[in-house]
């Protein structure tokens, strides 16, 4: 099964994308030597995304538990459920360089993630995250600029 992609995708040079499982949606910009990830799982890329350069998604793990074989010769068809899950991420959200996102991650409308970020669990949306793991360390805006934001959007300014 082929993922899909919308219009106005730009991906930059050196990017490794496993294209079977992945949906981009409209206005996406992908920056150079991106690696996304996924075998069973879907990454889901909403729309006006931007991923600077070198950021890692990956839907997966290996098994670690299966006895009698080594880690490497452990097939697809051998993993369990929880070894893989969908990457979401969801509209006007900038993703910064050198950043990780891994398996079963949702990341709110409107969110920043800092360079170098490690995101290890869900964002909230209009939430700003760093560090490693990524914590929340502010909102994008207050409650009226949100508000304000989503209006405008609606308009088309």
């Amino acid at each position: 099964m082929l993922g899909e992609f919308g219009k106005n995708v730009y991906i930059g040079k050196g990017c490794s994308i496993n294209y079977k499982n992945v949906y981009v949606g409209d206005n996406v910009s992908i920056g150079s030597d991106c690696i996304f990830m996924s075998t069973v799982a879907k990454i889901k890329i909403g729309s006006n995304i931007m991923f600077g350069p070198h950021v890692f998604m990956i839907t997966g793990d290996h098994r670690i538990d299966y006895l009698g074989k080594n880690m490497i010769d452990v097939k697809e068809k051998e993993k369990l459920p929880e070894n893989d899950e969908d990457i979401v991420i969801n509209d006007d959200v900038w993703i910064g360089a050198n950043s990780i996102i891994l398996k079963g991650v949702t990341i709110g409308e409107g969110s920043v993630i800092a360079a170098g970020s490690v995101v290890t669990k869900n964002v909230q949306p209009y939430s700003i995250v760093a560090g490693i793991p990524a914590k929340k360390i502010k909102d994008r805006f207050s409650e009226d600029e949100m508000i304000r934001h989503k209006m405008l959007l609606k308009k088309g300014l």
